[in-house]
């Protein structure tokens, strides 16, 4: 028995059964000779019945005819141009869609949208409330007009030489932040679920995967009102239960609130109080306006719908709800002591000029920012 061919071609088998198939050998004794010669695997019954068929029909060529439909690769420049075109025409298309549209496969479309074009799909960033154009125009002119009034205190008509320092801190001798006091109201929970930020742990590549569930915030919770300067908190006022925070409500707070100047900032009522909050329905009413005028405060101007431009709620509120988060308390007495203990309340002390940032953001993006289309700062045309 002869031994069987270890290497041989495809063209080498079929030009084998051309031969034999021109010789007048029968389709299963060619499959017969070529087992015994080439192997089993060399070329199936049916596929050897096939070519003799092709060759009886007058064929003579022995390599595979060109297939129809797509090519072997579309990576090409005009490819990349069109599918270019069709996410410039919609950016939400997916490349499921864009393959199906220019009948190439996926994984070409997947590697021109990432490798050849760059592009990545991100989601739209989430902003509180969409501004009008008139809400922009304001939030410019009221950053311009807080720029006026530093470069009035200080005598500098130089807006990168107003008060901030080196290290971008506001300087101690500004005096629209010596007389400067911020205000806001926020909610605290008896049990404040810890952020999965907070709970993050050291794994090592062998340890087990940690598990954080979901936990709901108490339904209980009390409404703290705090303002506080360059030198720390002045008041904390917590709502009683059964209250609500009114134009009456706030006007009482800012009753206590001159009495805690009277105590903690002997001068400053001499000087001239600067009240910054928000434009929330209690702080414009015309109750709170009238209390304001009678004792002479001047409101530093909020554009509105702008929580990026809120001391409290970057530089106060954040702070004190991460240091709550996974404390569970049993009664609001045992939650407004902690609230009361709370050590930011005496951090500003420690060192004034990381106070004074707070405001300093503002002034720096507006002192840094290049003109938009209207000439006002473009950084501040819409919240972050």
């Amino acid at each position: 028995m002869a031994t069987p061919i270890k290497e041989w071609s495809k063209l080498e088998v079929r030009a084998v059964v051309r031969f034999l198939f021109s010789k007048g050998t029968k389709p299963s004794e060619i499959h017969k000779q070529i087992a015994e010669t080439y192997g089993e695997g060399a070329m199936s019954r049916s596929r050897v019945c096939q070519w003799c068929t092709w060759f009886g029909e007058g064929r003579t060529s022995l390599g595979d005819e060109p297939k129809s439909g797509r090519p072997k690769t579309s990576t090409n420049e005009e490819s990349t141009t069109r599918v270019d075109k069709l996410i410039r025409y919609d950016r939400r298309m997916k490349i499921r869609e864009i393959a199906l549209k220019l009948e190439i496969p996926k994984s070409t479309v997947h590697e021109i949208v990432h490798d050849s074009l760059g592009y990545r799909k991100v989601s739209a960033r989430w902003v509180p409330k969409m501004l009008t154009e008139d809400h922009k125009l304001q939030r410019v002119e009221i950053s311009q007009r807080l720029l006026q009034r530093c470069q009035q205190d200080n005598g500098d008509e130089d807006t990168t030489h107003i008060g901030i320092g080196p290290g971008g801190d506001f300087q101690a001798n500004n005096n629209l932040f010596d007389n400067l006091i911020t205000g806001d109201e926020t909610w605290v929970h008896l049990n404040t679920p810890e952020t999965k930020r907070d709970s993050m742990t050291w794994k090592h590549p062998s340890s087990p995967v940690t598990k954080k569930f979901k936990v709901q915030r108490s339904a209980a919770k009390v409404m703290a009102t705090v303002f506080w300067d360059a030198k720390g908190v002045i008041l904390l006022d917590i709502l009683p239960q059964g209250q609500c925070i009114n134009a009456a409500r706030y006007c009482s707070t800012l009753d206590r609130l001159k009495e805690a100047i009277r105590r903690k900032r002997p001068g400053l009522l001499r000087r001239g109080v600067v009240l910054q909050h928000d434009n929330a329905t209690p702080h414009s009413a015309n109750l709170t306006q009238q209390w304001l005028q009678r004792y002479g405060w001047e409101i530093l101007p909020h554009p509105a719908h702008s929580p990026d431009l809120e001391p409290s709620d970057f530089h106060l509120f954040g702070p004190l709800k991460r240091h709550l988060g996974g404390m569970a308390f049993e009664t609001e007495d045992d939650l407004i002591s902690e609230l009361r203990n709370f050590n930011l309340w005496h951090r500003c002390t420690v060192d004034r000029a990381s106070a004074l940032r707070s405001a300093g953001t503002l002034l720096s993006r507006v002192r840094d920012s290049p003109p938009g289309r209207d000439g006002g700062p473009e950084s501040l045309r819409s919240p972050r």
